[in-house]
């Protein structure tokens, strides 16, 4: 087994990185404390689908909490529970992830309890068609089954009557031409209401592969112990040789793309989006973290201050912006919620204060206040083991390299106001936009 250190700021021990000649990886980080966490991240999201497949991780990743041949279905969560455990999931474009926290328990009797379920649903899952539901005709509305796989549908449907998810899906989509990204995570009711059970097999023992999976421990505990344990239950059996995807990369648009939908809804919506570098160009990703808190983060961002503070009209109810970072290229977004009848002047004054962010140029005093900002965030997300575990996964799986995190606060230091200017010159381009606008029903 290969061994990797890597110095985490603030942590006070190395955190240690093992890879089995299997591929699989074990990242065990020390926190003091009686506060545990076990956690797999997987590398397949929507990144790994198509348009006969899309939503079928996030469909598994219920479908991951059935039972086993040793544990039927509710023992785990039971059992877990029981011991004050936090046990859940989720899924998004470059990965999937299941964690558990709990307090140690004595001489770590919970934790070995934790790490035995968990390593057990990863390994053993059964996909019961009982639980499952069958397939079945979407327009067929005489099917009541309320089995999981109408739980996920009716989470669909609810998600999708959400204005801002209408608004992101849309910008979302038109920001690529081919690649997995453009898809919504949760699919469509029409592919989960066909999926199989073997394809929901196929696709698991496809993907959840040893050189897939990073399984991490961070608490106070005996590593030698630990490290014994998972190599022990994390077999792998009867795997498909996982599928090695390499997605092109796609290219932003040429020219400002504009998309306009209505729906059943009392005010108006608006997102410009842009696709941005790779989330493992750790300097530009930060400086692209920099601008959304100078630009959009917080009361005393730009587009607060000047179009909702200080703004004569009330034209704004909500106007911020976000930074999304995933493997094949982060995504920048600008998101407004604005009054009825201001349409076209809301695209403008964004459009505006976007050129301020050159034309007026960004201050000294405000890139030492993001600074401080992304710091304190960043010491917060040493304070627990669920933060730490997250911050590692992300590394792990969407950078592919948790080294970077050593050079995190160097680069960080080092970033100059031309440093912001540059990255807004090269991925902030208003021609290289998509504008999405949903608006009341006529």
């Amino acid at each position: 087994m290969k061994k990797e250190l890597v110095k985490y700021p603030f942590l006070t021990r190395d955190v240690e990185i093992y890879e089995r000649e299997n591929g699989h990886k074990i990242v065990l980080a020390h926190k003091e404390g009686e506060m545990v966490q076990v956690s797999s991240w997987v590398k397949t999201g929507s990144i790994n689908e198509d348009d006969n497949n899309n939503g079928i991780s996030h469909f598994l990743e219920h479908l991951m909490f059935k039972g086993t041949h040793t544990y039927k279905v509710g023992e785990f969560d039971r059992k877990l529970e029981a011991k004050g455990a936090i046990v859940n999931a989720a899924t998004w474009k470059d990965y999937t992830f299941y964690y558990v926290t709990l307090p140690k328990g004595t001489d770590d009797k919970d934790l070995y309890l934790a790490l035995d379920l968990h390593a057990d649903m990863m390994m053993d899952p059964v996909f019961p068609s009982e639980e499952l539901g069958a397939p079945f005709d979407i327009n067929d509305n005489s099917v009541t089954d309320k089995r999981e796989r109408h739980v996920v549908i009716e989470e669909i449907r609810m998600r999708k009557d959400q204005p801002w998810t209408k608004v992101y899906n849309n910008c979302n989509y038109n920001m690529y031409t081919s690649h997995p990204y453009k898809r919504d995570v949760i699919g469509t009711p029409e592919i989960i209401s066909r999926l199989t059970r073997e394809d929901i097999d196929n696709y698991y023992r496809k993907f959840y592969t040893p050189e897939n999976v990073t399984t991490i421990l961070v608490g106070d505990f005996n590593h030698d112990t630990v490290l014994k344990m998972v190599c022990d239950k994390f077999t792998f059996p009867d795997r498909i040789s996982s599928e090695i995807r390499v997605n092109s990369i796609d290219k932003p648009v040429s020219s400002t793309k504009y998309v306009e939908d209505r729906a059943n809804v009392q005010t108006s919506y608006l997102m410009l989006g842009w696709l941005g570098p790779k989330a493992n160009e750790l300097k530009q990703s930060i400086c692209l973290d920099l601008i959304s808190i100078i630009f959009g983060d917080g009361a005393s961002s730009r587009l607060q201050q000047n179009l909702i503070e200080k703004l004569p009209e009330k034209i704004f109810n909500i106007v911020e912006s976000e930074h999304y970072q995933f493997k094949d290229g982060n995504n920048f977004f600008i998101q407004a919620n604005f009054n009825n009848g201001f349409k076209d002047k809301a695209i403008e004054l964004v459009k505006q204060e976007l050129a301020n962010l050159l034309n007026n140029r960004i201050s000294e005093e405000e890139l030492s206040k993001a600074k401080k900002r992304t710091k304190s965030k960043f010491a917060y997300s040493a304070e627990t083991v669920s933060e730490i575990g997250d911050t590692i996964g992300y590394y792990m799986t969407v950078c592919g390299n948790l080294k970077l995190i050593e050079e995190y606060l160097a680069d960080l230091d080092s970033i100059t106001v031309e440093d912001l200017e540059n990255t807004i010159k090269q991925y902030l381009d208003i021609n290289n936009a998509v504008i999405s606008v949903l608006l009341p029903e006529e």
